[in-house]
């Protein structure tokens, strides 16, 4: 049975409350679950120390017996200092779409081509 350490959610409309359950990786995001670990409140400020609690005793058991958890509840974790998360770099991230760039060559193109017509 693969394990995931993962958000649950509940709260009603527009006021997300999420549990950090233990649950099999094939139950759906808000079903069955082996037992709760934690909770995280979006809704808190984010220095605020109730925003995300964590058992960390018991999170360190499920991840000893082959639990893995998932992106966000990594990131909580490695706040915690309970996991290390590897950094993740996108250095393409920024830069613009393919049809962005052609646009922005077109520009650049008339323009040097009207800055010359200009200087003759």
């Amino acid at each position: 049975m693969a394990l995931k350490i993962r958000l649950a959610r509940g709260g009603s409309k527009k006021r997300p409350y999420y549990q950090v359950v233990v649950a099999d990786a094939r139950s759906p995001r808000d079903g069955r679950f082996l037992e709760k670990v934690g909770s995280w409140n979006p809704m808190l400020a984010k220095g605020d120390e109730k925003r995300v609690e964590l058992n960390g005793e018991r999170l360190q058991y499920w991840v000893s017996n082959g639990a893995i958890p998932t992106d966000r509840v990594l990131r909580f974790m490695a706040e915690a200092g309970l996991a290390e998360r590897a950094t993740r770099a996108n250095p393409t991230k920024g830069q613009p779409g393919k049809k962005a760039q052609e646009r922005a060559a077109e520009a650049a193109q008339k323009a040097a081509d009207a800055a010359a017509a200009a200087a003759e």
